[in-house]
């Protein structure tokens, strides 16, 4: 064979039989790494301090790596209440060292899991909530380690693989937890069968995007669910990933054990899992593997209408959005010190939840001087059909919403909590009708529709390039 000959030769023949494999094939592995806390360790989600008393399920670090012509990405998730900046910065680079991976070129996306570990940093309310204790910093750091050895993993299983792709529909699963109440305000998680509620303010997503892969063998690889919906369903003292855990196990029992499901939560700021028409108590294990058994049901009649796609090119684009921070008014900053200080000693004259909530949202405006949020949108597309959009932050639905339906792809799903974490995002309109979500916002009015636009300039860019 002349030396010409083998410098154009692009085709590798594998043994699959008689089946010949192109090398800019696409090649999928995907693996997992424990990264479960130890008991004691003190627990995110809420504005008091609590303790690991027990483990229920592990927590993991879940990654799916593509290559394709040459490029790669990783998609990561993490059984996380959310992932900080210093955290993603840390695994990334080494990935990158190790992987050969880009680190613009991985997505880490917390799953907003409330039965996991405080993450250590620098905010008023991780120290007020444990975060400043040896078990919280001990975890934390071991964090990117963990991170980067489930994309090492992943890597090191990459084979030829095929992708498939559809959307599911769950409309009894996820509620808009803000509701127009009699009294004319917009009420927060009012409670059950409450006489004063008139209807709910925004809509639900339901749509449940499933993205399939597997060998050109048949043998199973990976799963990839999205949900919109909050992690908020077990509560309690014993380390849990909620509800994602009962999806995860049942749909290995379908798929075999080998297969990687890897649960992410779409754009959730305001929705969760509360019937307010329905008297049960929705609390505990027990709900969550309901809430599970039921996700799973759909992805498995999803399954049946799954489409087989053309693996295009594997593209990748971020941009980061500087974003307004929120108005701090006169007398707002010694307020919130004096509130502070009343919720970290635990004891009587305690402040209301909207005061702590309003306090430690003013202390961390306060304590970036005046320099905006750095919040980066990423997307990373695979051809012309699926693309994956990665939101720093805990977005309201309708701005989900209004990237998914403005995408030139026919399969876009978002992950929040990507890559960092700005807090809440809430619509323009969210902001004058109060409550939980605009008074915890870090973010000034009119940032949700600063990172639409961004979402859309990439994902169009990108399609655009796809087509050439």
């Amino acid at each position: 064979m002349s030396a010409k000959l083998l410098q154009t030769t692009v085709v590798l023949f594998t043994c699959l039989g008689s089946l010949v494999v192109e090398a800019d094939d696409l090649h999928v592995g995907a693996a997992s790494v424990k990264i479960t806390p130890p008991t004691g360790a003190p627990m995110a989600g809420y504005y008091f301090e609590r303790a690991a008393e027990g483990v229920h399920d592990d927590l993991y670090a879940k990654a799916i790596v593509l290559e394709k012509d040459g490029v790669k990405a990783a998609l990561v998730a993490l059984d996380l209440i959310s992932v900080n900046r210093g955290i993603v910065e840390a695994a990334r680079k080494e990935i990158e060292e190790k992987a050969g991976i880009r680190g613009d070129h991985v997505m880490i996306s917390a799953t907003h899991a409330h039965t996991g570990p405080v993450l250590s940093d620098s905010s008023p309310r991780s120290k007020a909530l444990g975060g400043k204790r040896s078990l919280a910093q001990e975890h934390t750091a071991s964090l990117p380690k963990w991170i980067v050895e489930s994309v090492l993993a992943a890597q090191a299983k990459l084979v030829p693989a095929k992708i498939a792709a559809g959307v599911g529909q769950e409309e009894q699963l996820s509620f808009n937890r803000r509701f127009h109440m009699k009294d004319g305000s917009v009420g927060w998680n009012p409670g059950k069968l409450s006489p004063n509620i008139i209807r709910p303010v925004g809509p639900i997503d339901p749509s449940v995007p499933v993205i399939y892969w597997e060998s050109r063998e048949g043998k199973p690889l990976a799963t990839y669910v999205n949900f919109t919906m909050h992690l908020d369903t077990v509560g309690g003292l014993e380390i849990s990933a909620d509800y994602p855990y009962t999806l995860s196990r049942l749909l290995g029992e379908f798929k075999g054990p080998e297969m990687l499901t890897v649960f992410t939560t779409g754009t959730a700021g305001d929705i969760n899992h509360v019937n307010v028409k329905w008297s049960n108590p929705q609390r505990g294990h027990g709900e969550a593997a309901r809430i599970g058994a039921i996700l799973a049901a759909e992805v498995l009649k999803t399954f049946e209408h799954l489409g087989w796609l053309d693996a295009g090119p594997l593209g990748v684009r971020n941009e980061t959005v500087e974003l307004p921070l929120a108005k701090i008014e006169a007398g707002d900053v010694e307020k919130a010190r004096e509130v502070a200080a009343r919720h970290r000693e635990g004891k009587s004259n305690q402040p209301t939840f909207l005061e702590a909530v309003k306090a430690y949202k003013v202390l961390d405006v306060v304590g970036r001087e005046g320099k905006p949020l750095e919040a980066e949108v990423q997307v990373i597309a695979l051809g012309k059909d699926v693309a994956w959009v990665g939101l720093p932050g805990e977005i309201f639905v309708e701005l989900g919403l209004a990237i998914k339906n403005a995408s030139p792809f026919k399969y876009t799903v978002i992950a929040e909590l990507a890559n960092g974490s700005v807090g809440y995002v809430p619509t323009k309109r969210a902001y004058p009708e109060g409550n939980y979500e605009p008074v915890s916002a870090r973010c000034a009015e009119g940032s949700g529709e600063m990172i639409v636009d961004a979402a859309l300039r990439l994902l169009r860019g990108l399609y655009a390039a796809a087509r050439q």
